[in-house]
C-alpha cells in the first residue's frame, strides 16, 4: 500500500504539471503568439523577397503572412473535426 507521504508527492507533481500544460495551452491560444507569428512570417518572406529581388518585396509579403496566419487559425476547428472522426 502507498503511503500518504508518497501520495502527496506524486499528487504534487501531477498538479504541477497541469499548471505547465495550463500555461502552455494558454501560450498556444494567445494573441501574442498569433501577433508574433504574423510579424516573423512577414519579416521573413519580406527579407527574402527582397534578396531574390521582387518587386516591392514589402507589398508582396502581406499575402503569404496573413496566408500563413489564417491556416493556423484554423488548426484548432480541423483538430476537432479530425478527433470526432478518429473516434
Amino acid at each position: 500500500m502507498t503511503n500518504p507521504k508518497t501520495l502527496e508527492q506524486r499528487l504534487e507533481i501531477i498538479e504541477k504539471r497541469n499548471e505547465k500544460v495550463e500555461i502552455d495551452k494558454a501560450w498556444e491560444t494567445s494573441f501574442t503568439r498569433r501577433a508574433l507569428l504574423l510579424i516573423m512570417t512577414y519579416l521573413v518572406i519580406g527579407f527574402y523577397m527582397n534578396a531574390i529581388k521582387i518587386a516591392d518585396p514589402w507589398v508582396n509579403a502581406i499575402v503569404p503572412s496573413i496566408g500563413f496566419l489564417l491556416s493556423t487559425l484554423t488548426l484548432p476547428f480541423f483538430k476537432t473535426l479530425w478527433l470526432k472522426y478518429k473516434k
